[in-house]
């Protein structure tokens, strides 16, 4: 069915998003798009309009707001406390225990090598599933001496970090770690919690978490780390920021220490502070 003409005339005039009741201009996502480049890094693409809208359309309903401009100018007041609510809407966290199951495996190789507590940091710690998968391999590698490690995990997002202190994760979700593992790292819930499971105190135990901006000028991270693991974030990044981030991550790498990135990640050619030994796993060199 042909559009009315009212609702084309309507469309064309604002450069908004087609069937919507909230009024978002070509310019508001030209805005947004520029707000979260500099405050988070993201860059995002001209097709990512309606999911900016989706995401986005719940913090302008909880002020009664039907204009994004209005939103916008509500965020870029002086000391404005809804950057935190507009990062985490506008962050993408996509993670599982487990996932891209081999770099576990190089680094528990890695860690048997190490003659002192291994410190790792995780960049992109989302709901947690990733940190509870290193420390899962830790204690399967070094056994009750895994308890000495450092293992921090890191992210932009304070409602992904809050769900990460938690440790709690549907039954079904956290089956794929395996029944052996699921018997020895995790409680389940019974009665009104039954379908749930809670990771142990020995990981929870294990791992900080807390808040970290990978564009602040200062990271409060004391190095050096023997593993960092920074994986399927630096997508979001122009090429630039990519550059300057792995600069700073390979300086807060202990000489041969190991940088794990994302699947479809490859840096070889953004930093000569780091080598690739295998697909998605760099060695930091010793000089």
């Amino acid at each position: 069915m042909l559009k009315s003409a009212v609702a084309q005339a309507a469309e064309a005039g604002t450069g908004g998003v087609a069937n919507r009741d909230l009024q978002m201009t070509d310019q508001d996502f030209q805005t947004i798009c520029a707000l979260i480049h500099r405050h988070a890094g993201i860059a995002l693409a001209p097709h990512k309009k309606e999911m900016v809208y989706s995401r986005l359309a719940r913090r302008l309903r909880h002020y009664g707001m039907t204009r994004f401009k209005d939103y916008l100018a509500l965020l870029q007041r002086p000391n404005s406390d809804e950057w935190e609510a507009f990062t985490n809407a506008l962050t993408t966290n996509l993670t599982s225990f487990f996932r891209e199951a081999q770099h576990f495996d190089v680094m528990a190789e890695y860690v048997k090598t190490l003659k002192h507590a291994p410190r790792i940091w995780s960049c992109a710690a989302s709901t947690g599933e990733e940190l509870y998968s290193i420390g899962m391999t830790l204690y399967e590698t070094l056994g009750p001496a895994a308890a000495q490690a450092t293992v921090i995990g890191t992210d932009i997002d304070t409602q992904v970090l809050t769900k990460a202190r938690q440790g709690v994760y549907p039954l079904e979700g956290a089956r794929s770690v395996g029944e052996a593992r699921l018997r020895r790292f995790f409680l389940r819930g019974k009665g009104d919690k039954a379908g749930l499971v809670r990771v142990s105190r020995e990981l929870s135990e294990l791992i900080e978490f807390k808040r970290l901006n990978l564009l602040d000028a200062q990271w409060n991270m004391k190095g050096p780390f023997d593993i960092i693991f920074c994986r399927n974030i630096m997508i979001y990044f122009d090429h630039e920021t990519q550059t300057q981030l792995l600069d700073r991550i390979a300086d807060l790498l202990a000489p041969g220490g190991l940088f794990f990135a994302g699947h479809s990640e490859n840096f070889s050619a953004q930093t000569r502070k780091m080598k690739l030994i295998r697909n998605t796993v760099y060695r930091k060199l010793d000089k």
